[in-house]
Parts: C-alpha cells; sequence; structure tokens
C-alpha cells in the first residue's frame, strides 16, 4: 500500500531524512522506533505532504502521490494523526467529526465511528478544550476515521496519557486493524504499546532506517539495548 523510496526532506537547507527506504502493506501495523530529533515526525509529515520532498519517491495504494498536494493524499485514503492531536478546541465533538469528513461526505460514516468509540457519544456536545488528554486522542482518532482512510500516520498516540486510556487506544486500534483491515504507521515511544500492535518495527537513526525487528524481538532488552541503547 506504501512504498517509500531514497527519501529525502528536511526543514529549509537543514536536512532530516537523508534515503528513507520503507513498504508497508495492506492490513499491517508498522511501527517506527527512534530517539527524539532521528526523523520520525519528519517522515510521517513529508508522507502526508506537509514537508517537501526534496528528492525520492512515495507510492500509495499503487500512485505516485510526491508531488501530491496534502488535502489530495488525504481524499486518496491517507490520514494524520499527528503529536498533540490537534483538536479544534473551540469546537463541539461532532463538529470536530464533521470537519474530519467534510471532503468525503463524512456524516454518513459519524454513527459508525462513534460505535467504535461509544465513549464521545455522551460528550458529542462538550468543546474539545472540555476534553481530557485522553478523550482528546480518541476525539482525534475518530475525526481521522469519519475520512474512510486506507492508512493512517500515528503520530505518539499515547504521549501524556494515563496508562487505562493508552490500554483503550491499544485495543481500538487492534480492533479497527482487525474488524476494518486499517493498516497503520506508528510513531512510538511506548515500547509495550508498540509491541502490542505492530507486526515489524524499523529503526530510525539520523535519517536512516538502520534496521527492522519483530515484536517479539523488542520484548528482548539485549535487543532493545543494542538498537536504541535504552
Amino acid at each position: 500500500m506504501l512504498d517509500v523510496s531514497s527519501l529525502h526532506s528536511g526543514y529549509g537547507r537543514i536536512p532530516i531524512l537523508n534515503g528513507i527506504n520503507l513498504s508497508v502493506k495492506e492490513g499491517e501495523v508498522v511501527g517506527i522506533l527512534g530517539h527524539n530529533g532521528m526523523g520520525k515526525t519528519t517522515l510521517l509529515k513529508t508522507l502526508m505532504g506537509e514537508i517537501a520532498v526534496t528528492s525520492g519517491r512515495i507510492s500509495f495504494d499503487g500512485k505516485d502521490i510526491t508531488g501530491l498536494d496534502t488535502y489530495r493524499r488525504s481524499r486518496a485514503g491517507l490520514a494524520y494523526v499527528p503529536q498533540g492531536r490537534a483538536i479544534f478546541p473551540e469546537l463541539s465533538v461532532l463538529e470536530n467529526l464533521k470537519l474530519g469528513g467534510i471532503a468525503h461526505d463524512g456524516d454518513s460514516v459519524i454513527p459508525e465511528v462513534l460505535d467504535h468509540f461509544p465513549v464521545l457519544k455522551d460528550l458529542l456536545e462538550r468543546p474539545g478544550r472540555g476534553l481530557s488528554g485522553g478523550q482528546q486522542q480518541i476525539l482525534a482518532l475518530a475525526r481521522c476515521l469519519v475520512g474512510r482512510p486506507k492508512l493512517v500516520l500515528l503520530d505518539e498516540p499515547t504521549e501524556g496519557i494515563q496508562p487505562s486510556i493508552v490500554d483503550l487506544i491499544a485495543e481500538k486500534l487492534a480492533d479497527l486493524n482487525k474488524v476494518l483491515g486499517l493498516t497503520i504507521l506508528l510513531v512510538e515511544q511506548d515500547l509495550n504499546f508498540i509491541r502490542s500492535l505492530a507486526q515489524r518495527i524499523l529503526i530510525i537513526q539520523k535519517g536512516h532506517i538502520i534496521s527492522e525487528i519483530s515484536a517479539d524481538e523488542l520484548a528482548d532488552p539485549r535487543v532493545v539495548e543494542e538498537m536504541l541503547g535504552i
């Protein structure tokens, strides 16, 4: 579904990604691990079109999207839930959901999405700023799904969230992957979270994918120390 070849990008004259190669098959959950500053968020933003490609190629669902605008990538089925969630704080939960589907006739999908995230049903009229961090993350995921994505890019979905909500999010993502066949590319620092979801984990260092490990290997402290130095 996603194929990235020799991808370079950065901020102005500052290079961040230095020849990324990766692929994600339909229905897979692939994790990306690495220390801060190694290019994880830059990679997701480049895939989504928020940062321009310097060189290389991005193919999504069999089509070259390297030069496409962000909104065209979204319409093609690529979605992004950024670090920090980026919900609209002054809009209600329902209004946030409607905005998520504005280009996809998404209103008809909202009841189905709410069935996956029933905790939001009693919060539809509450403004985004009135939600807890965990509820905001759930809203961000639900808003994303209203756009009927084929592949979701998730950036640090557990950041600043209490453990019980982290477990709920992991459960829901696993369910969406299994029931809907949702493909996920996940950037995450929580080793237990990423291990519970991802079939494969890519290690990024200084803008390169340096290795790939399995979820089982991530459970081995020796592997974690060797790959990540922690």
